[in-house]
Protein backbone atom coordinates (compact mmCIF):
# COMPACT_ATOMS: atom_id res chain seq x y z
CA UNK A 1 0.00 0.00 0.00
CA UNK A 2 3.10 2.02 0.01
CA UNK A 3 3.17 3.16 3.30
CA UNK A 4 6.74 3.78 5.11
CA UNK A 5 8.40 2.80 2.33
CA UNK A 6 10.51 -0.37 1.93
CA UNK A 7 13.43 0.82 4.57
CA UNK A 8 13.95 -1.14 8.01
CA UNK A 9 11.92 0.01 10.46
CA UNK A 10 8.86 0.91 8.75
CA UNK A 11 6.30 -1.50 10.29
CA UNK A 12 6.96 -2.94 14.06
CA UNK A 13 5.25 -5.53 15.30
CA UNK A 14 4.75 -5.79 18.99
CA UNK A 15 1.45 -7.84 19.20
CA UNK A 16 2.39 -9.88 22.94
CA UNK A 17 1.57 -9.24 26.56
CA UNK A 18 2.30 -5.67 27.32
CA UNK A 19 1.27 -4.25 23.85
CA UNK A 20 -0.96 -1.65 25.66
CA UNK A 21 -3.60 -2.46 23.13
CA UNK A 22 -1.88 -2.44 19.82
CA UNK A 23 -0.71 -5.06 17.71
CA UNK A 24 1.79 -3.16 15.52
CA UNK A 25 2.63 0.11 13.94
CA UNK A 26 3.00 1.24 10.76
CA UNK A 27 5.36 4.16 9.52
CA UNK A 28 3.30 6.35 7.19
CA UNK A 29 6.66 7.83 6.31
CA UNK A 30 10.64 7.09 5.91
CA UNK A 31 10.91 9.71 8.14
CA UNK A 32 8.14 8.36 10.78
CA UNK A 33 6.28 11.52 11.26
CA UNK A 34 3.13 9.72 11.33
CA UNK A 35 2.13 6.74 12.72
CA UNK A 36 -0.84 4.31 12.13
CA UNK A 37 -1.57 2.29 14.90
CA UNK A 38 -2.78 -1.21 14.13
CA UNK A 39 -4.82 -4.19 16.43
CA UNK A 40 -5.84 -7.19 14.81
CA UNK A 41 -8.42 -9.85 15.70
CA UNK A 42 -8.38 -13.46 14.10
CA UNK A 43 -12.06 -14.12 15.16
CA UNK A 44 -15.07 -16.30 14.34
CA UNK A 45 -17.46 -14.05 16.32
CA UNK A 46 -17.86 -10.25 15.58
CA UNK A 47 -16.26 -7.61 17.16
CA UNK A 48 -18.00 -5.43 19.46
CA UNK A 49 -17.88 -1.75 20.61
CA UNK A 50 -16.36 -2.75 23.36
CA UNK A 51 -12.93 -4.02 22.02
CA UNK A 52 -13.01 -0.86 19.55
CA UNK A 53 -13.14 1.69 23.06
CA UNK A 54 -9.99 -0.60 24.38
CA UNK A 55 -8.39 -0.24 21.27
CA UNK A 56 -9.23 3.80 21.31
CA UNK A 57 -8.05 3.86 24.83
CA UNK A 58 -4.91 2.28 23.91
CA UNK A 59 -4.44 5.14 20.85
CA UNK A 60 -4.90 7.49 23.45
CA UNK A 61 -2.51 6.22 25.75
CA UNK A 62 0.17 6.43 22.10
CA UNK A 63 -0.79 10.09 21.88
CA UNK A 64 -1.77 8.29 17.93
CA UNK A 65 -3.48 9.91 15.83
CA UNK A 66 -4.74 7.33 13.28
CA UNK A 67 -5.74 3.64 14.38
CA UNK A 68 -6.94 0.32 12.09
CA UNK A 69 -8.64 -2.61 14.03
CA UNK A 70 -8.23 -5.34 11.67
CA UNK A 71 -10.57 -8.71 12.10
CA UNK A 72 -11.00 -11.90 9.85
CA UNK A 73 -14.95 -11.77 11.00
CA UNK A 74 -17.08 -8.83 11.19
CA UNK A 75 -17.97 -5.77 13.73
CA UNK A 76 -21.54 -5.07 14.78
CA UNK A 77 -23.16 -1.76 14.16
CA UNK A 78 -22.43 -0.50 17.43
CA UNK A 79 -18.62 -1.23 16.98
CA UNK A 80 -18.62 0.38 13.72
CA UNK A 81 -20.60 3.65 14.82
CA UNK A 82 -18.44 4.07 17.86
CA UNK A 83 -15.56 4.01 14.98
CA UNK A 84 -16.82 6.74 13.15
CA UNK A 85 -17.67 9.45 15.70
CA UNK A 86 -14.48 8.96 17.32
CA UNK A 87 -11.14 11.22 17.51
CA UNK A 88 -8.28 9.69 16.59
CA UNK A 89 -9.81 8.30 13.27
CA UNK A 90 -10.39 4.54 13.54
CA UNK A 91 -10.62 2.47 10.50
CA UNK A 92 -12.32 -1.02 10.63
CA UNK A 93 -11.43 -3.47 8.40
CA UNK A 94 -13.64 -6.84 9.01
CA UNK A 95 -12.83 -10.60 6.57
CA UNK A 96 -14.22 -9.58 3.15
CA UNK A 97 -12.19 -5.85 3.25
CA UNK A 98 -9.13 -7.97 4.55
CA UNK A 99 -9.71 -10.23 1.56
CA UNK A 100 -10.21 -7.74 -0.79
CA UNK A 101 -6.85 -5.94 0.05
CA UNK A 102 -5.03 -8.86 0.34
CA UNK A 103 -6.18 -9.93 -3.22
CA UNK A 104 -5.41 -6.34 -4.44
CA UNK A 105 -1.86 -5.81 -3.23
CA UNK A 106 -0.57 -9.70 -3.46
CA UNK A 107 -0.66 -10.35 0.31
CA UNK A 108 -0.64 -13.95 1.33
CA UNK A 109 -2.29 -14.87 -1.97
CA UNK A 110 -0.79 -16.97 -4.79
CA UNK A 111 -2.08 -16.93 -8.30
CA UNK A 112 -3.22 -20.31 -9.86
CA UNK A 113 -4.70 -19.41 -13.35
CA UNK A 114 -4.58 -16.17 -15.32
CA UNK A 115 -7.09 -15.74 -17.84
CA UNK A 116 -6.23 -13.90 -21.76
CA UNK A 117 -9.47 -12.78 -23.44
CA UNK A 118 -8.88 -12.07 -27.00
CA UNK A 119 -11.10 -9.57 -29.18
CA UNK A 120 -11.20 -9.70 -33.45
CA UNK A 121 -8.73 -7.31 -35.08
CA UNK A 122 -11.14 -5.28 -37.45
CA UNK A 123 -7.85 -3.96 -38.71
CA UNK A 124 -6.27 -7.19 -40.10
CA UNK A 125 -8.95 -7.92 -42.18
CA UNK A 126 -9.27 -4.58 -43.88
CA UNK A 127 -7.88 -4.87 -47.75
CA UNK A 128 -4.67 -2.28 -48.33
CA UNK A 129 -6.78 -0.10 -49.92
CA UNK A 130 -9.30 0.50 -47.24
CA UNK A 131 -6.07 0.36 -44.26
CA UNK A 132 -4.36 2.52 -46.30
CA UNK A 133 -7.29 5.14 -46.69
CA UNK A 134 -8.28 4.88 -43.05
CA UNK A 135 -11.99 3.79 -43.72
CA UNK A 136 -13.51 1.68 -41.48
CA UNK A 137 -13.85 -1.82 -42.84
CA UNK A 138 -16.73 -4.05 -41.57
CA UNK A 139 -17.70 -7.35 -42.10
CA UNK A 140 -21.39 -7.63 -43.74
CA UNK A 141 -23.13 -10.33 -42.62
CA UNK A 142 -23.91 -13.07 -46.04
CA UNK A 143 -27.48 -13.91 -46.71
CA UNK A 144 -27.61 -18.20 -47.09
Amino acid sequence: MGYGGTHEGAVSRLGQSGDEGVDGVIREDELGLDLIYVQAKRWQNPVGRPEIQKFFGALHGKRARKGVFITTSSFFNEAATYAESVTPRVILVDGRELARLMIDYGVGVTSTRRYEIKRIDLDYFASEDEAASGSDARIAPTNT
